[in-house]
């Protein structure tokens, strides 16, 4: 649990000599081994994986993984192909379409998204199995933290999707007058309502992208395709 397939080990390979660190990585290599742990092993990375560090535009930052089975790969509000759209994710096509037009996809797959410079990040990046929080407090928070304030130190500016109290709690260090930072209330059925619904972080996300010089991101969707898995190893 201590590769990284491309630039972003240059910025997080200290993180691995930490003390917090190897203590996370013994708890975490001990849950695998004794109950079910999603995402795979291969994919707990897999943000970063599919998401350089110099190619990262937007940060669209989630909690914890999906905790039911074969959903959770690795990409914040993203499911594996196969899987029913959660709720949180139909809220977020749902306002995709208000802001942009762009016709929600028959799939919750966000790999596109990934691939063209979105950071899909959750502030902890493994779960045990039917138990929604239950790796929180094991040290991810700080691995997570470190990864944010890499990008806030970069000087090509960034957008930051800062859903919900604890999203906006974690990115409160950010840089505001460098990096974009779009606050709302969480998508998910209990919570769109206040805030999130109207709020079109999408287009605004372009408008900022384009006026610093940078390829606006696609956010349309394509099929669905086959997985392969990230390139990271445990």
């Amino acid at each position: 649990m201590t590769q990284l397939s491309n630039d972003w080990a240059d910025h997080l390979n200290e993180e691995f000599t930490k003390d917090y660190f190897k203590e996370l990585k013994r708890m975490i290599e001990v849950e695998y081994e004794t109950n079910s742990i999603h995402p795979a092993c291969e994919d707990v990375f897999a943000a970063l994986d599919y998401t350089p560090y110099a190619s990262t535009k937007v940060v669209i930052l989630g909690q914890d993984p999906y905790h039911g089975k074969n959903q959770a790969h690795g990409l914040s509000f993203s499911v594996r192909p196969g899987n029913r759209i959660p709720p949180s994710l139909r809220n977020i096509y749902k306002e995709l379409k208000e802001d942009l037009g762009v016709q929600p996809p028959d799939h919750g797959s966000l790999h596109s998204w990934a691939e063209q410079g979105v950071l899909l990040l959750n502030d902890v990046l493994t779960v045990r199995e039917g138990e929604a929080n239950s790796h929180r407090g094991l040290g991810w928070e700080a691995f997570t933290d470190a990864v944010i304030q890499s990008l806030n130190e970069r000087k090509k500016p960034v957008v930051f999707f800062l859903w919900g109290k604890q999203a906006q709690k974690k990115g409160s260090f950010i840089n505001r007058e460098k990096h974009l930072v779009l606050t709302s209330s969480h998508p998910s059925p209990f919570a769109a309502h206040r805030s999130f619904f109207g709020s079109r972080p999408f287009s605004q996300a372009n408008t900022f992208l384009s006026n610093n010089g940078l390829a606006p991101v696609d956010w349309s969707l394509p099929p669905a395709r086959t997985e392969t898995g990230a390139q990271t190893s445990l």
